[in-house]
């Protein structure tokens, strides 16, 4: 046995099917083993796997026992002459297992090997080759020197930043996402400490891997995709306290008693400042439009009522001022927030809706208010129009500025470029109108990819150019019609498109990954099929059934003067009429299995993006 590739799930059941799908066809030029060890899902992955990788050695854990634990279950009773670690949330190349292989296998001293990982958008992780975290190390990488001198060989140790991108280099971290290491060298070491639940054991086996006399390599001869969502997970204050004490644990155990407590410093340090940065900013991004309303609005009730004074000539006291204007900006601001204008992405329509719920409700408590405190309605009404003006000017210089989230555009419209055959493109695209909202459907067909000769044929080569002209969101790529390794090599060039999203088609399967993380919403792109037996729906599509059927049987006389009615659409009417047939029903599709579908009665009309010359004569 050449390989055992060990994948431990929770949760992601759309990426473990995409990940096993790659590894399957990875798997045919070499001999190999696949464990999925599940570590009680409750998202169907465990059902998925029976179903579509049956020749996948499945472990049921009854309960979480983390990262480590699990992978050592399956480590103990591997069989490959080399283990795989590897993330659900990838995708390797075609070739990525035989080209690893062959490396290690002609480099005996190496223990560990890790490869060239780049994110959902094509972006090179730096954590692919890393260096031993030592008190120093974590001192800069803590205090931003790493991040300041990424290619200095003191200051840029953490992420090795200093040595080439594409360049075979020793290193001493692997990455978890995909460590391979030689099955005699974890004879030796040992397999991952339990004590890490999650976070830090990769760090720990790859330098005893090292301490074991066995050297570790990064091999930037094959790519994955690793969709890892880093942002929104150092986000989390939870994130920074796991991954941290992660690191303390790794300290205690192979630093001297000195350098273990200063690291313990040093960590402790950083626990409360990116804790406390974590929540800082999470609040300041949740404060800052509601503090910028109400800063504006204010002022611009002061401007307001100082030239209304002066208009009608009365001086109101200015404690009344001070203590009203800004209460009335905060009605606003309140009413915004209850009625979603601080909802991202921003929509104007909630904002005006606030606006007006506040001056409803200012107007009501005003009528109630004594006369000594009532000293103007107009402030009020035209404070009012104003506020709305200057609340969309706040939201249109935020968009025109491109502040992230702030895009008065509105999100759900996207224009699409599908890389695949005309096939996959019919197949793709009702999937796409149901999650979002198609502005723009691009036309690019995928070419014959010369591998030898390394080279493409046709529109491929000016896929950027394509985009960049075209204003294209994101790009869909069929992996019907492109290997992965070729799809993780255009998502690595196209980089004038910095803003464009990836996402992957698998042939017979109803969702679409991409492009950051497994952790952020709006990046996994899931048919709903239940919609289909929604009461509602149901109800709407039965009315529309009666109702088309009705008036075709009403007007059946007209219909066979003057149309040559005949016999089998008065039938389909009858049986659609009654409820025993239905007129529309699922597309026909050779790879698609109805009988997982909910069920739907007999249907007469398939609709799909091809004429209607190609139905069924429902009047034959």
């Amino acid at each position: 046995m050449d390989i055992s590739i060990i994948i431990v799930n929770y949760n992601v059941e759309h990426f473990l099917e995409q990940c096993l799908k790659s590894v399957e066809i990875a798997t045919q030029k070499c001999n190999a083993e696949i464990f999925v060890v599940d570590n009680i899902s409750i998202d169907g992955s465990v059902e998925m796997v029976k179903e579509k990788f049956p020749n996948v050695i499945l472990i049921e854990n009854k309960e979480n026992v983390g990262f480590s634990r699990a992978n050592n279950q399956a480590m103990r009773i591997a069989k490959g002459r080399y283990i795989l670690l590897l993330n659900p949330d990838t995708v390797v190349e075609e070739d990525t297992f035989v080209k690893t292989i062959d490396f290690m296998d002609n480099t005996p001293e190496c223990g560990g090997l890790g490869v060239k990982m780049i994110d959902g958008k094509g972006v090179f992780l730096p954590e692919s080759k890393r260096g031993l975290p030592t008190p120093a190390v974590a001192f800069y990488k803590i205090f931003g020197l790493s991040k300041i001198f990424p290619k200095s060989q003191k200051f840029g140790k953490y992420h090795l930043g200093y040595l080439p991108m594409n360049e075979i280099n020793e290193i001493e971290i692997l990455s978890g996402a995909y460590m391979m290491m030689r099955k005699t060298a974890l004879d030796k070491v040992g397999l991952l400490d339990e004590d890490f639940f999650m976070y830090g054991e990769d760090i720990d086996l790859s330098y005893r891997i090292i301490l074991g006399g066995y050297k570790n390599y990064y091999f930037p001869e094959t790519s994955i995709i690793h969709y890892k969502g880093e942002s929104t997970k150092k986000s989390s204050v939870n994130y920074v306290f796991v991954f941290y004490n992660a690191m303390i644990i790794f300290a205690k155990k192979h630093f001297s008693s000195k350098n273990a407590k200063t690291f313990s410093f040093l960590i402790n340090i950083a626990i409360y400042l990116r804790a406390s940065f974590a929540i800082l900013s999470r609040l300041i991004k949740n404060l800052f439009l509601p503090f910028l309303d109400f800063s504006f609005i204010t002022l611009l009730l002061w401007f307001i009522s100082y030239y209304y004074q002066k208009f009608i000539d009365v001086v109101y006291e200015t404690q009344l001022l001070l203590f009203a204007l800004p209460a009335y900006a905060l009605v606003w601001v309140f009413t915004n927030y209850l009625m979603g204008g601080y909802d991202k992405p921003i929509k104007t329509v909630n904002t005006i809706k606030g606006i007006l719920l506040g001056s409803v409700i200012l107007l009501m408590i005003y009528g109630l208010l004594p006369k000594e405190v009532q000293f103007s309605r107009f402030i009020l009404l035209f404070g009012s129009v104003s506020s709305i003006i200057i609340v969309l000017l706040n939201r249109w210089l935020l968009s025109v500025l491109k502040f992230e989230g702030y895009s008065l555009e509105d999100a759900s419209k996207k224009r699409f470029l599908i890389i695949g055959d005309e096939e996959e493109k019919e197949r793709i695209l009702p999937l796409l109108k149901q999650t979002t909202t198609v502005s723009f459907l691009g036309d690019l067909s995928p070419f014959e990819y010369n591998q030898e000769a390394n080279l493409d044929a046709g529109k491929l080569n000016q896929l950027s150019d394509y985009i960049f002209i075209n204003k294209i969101d994101e790009v869909i790529f069929s992996a019907k019609n492109l290997s992965a390794q070729r799809i993780i090599e255009l998502m690595s060039n196209i980089r004038a498109a910095k803003n464009v999203d990836f996402k992957i088609a698998q042939p017979d399967s109803m969702y679409l990954i991409g492009s950051n993380s497994i952790h952020t919403s709006g990046d996994l792109y899931i048919l709903d099929l239940n919609t289909i037996s929604n009461a509602k729906n149901k109800r709407n599509k039965r009315l529309f059934d009666f109702t088309t059927a009705f008036f075709i049987l009403i007007f059946s006389p007209i219909l066979f003067i003057f149309s040559g009615f005949k016999s089998k659409i008065f039938s389909n009417s009858f049986n659609v009429l009654i409820g025993k047939k239905t007129w529309i029903g699922y597309a026909r599709h050779k790879e698609l299995n109805y009988s997982k579908y909910p069920k739907i009665k007999d249907w007469i009309i398939t609709i799909s993006n091809k004429s209607i010359q190609n139905q069924p004569d429902v009047f034959a």
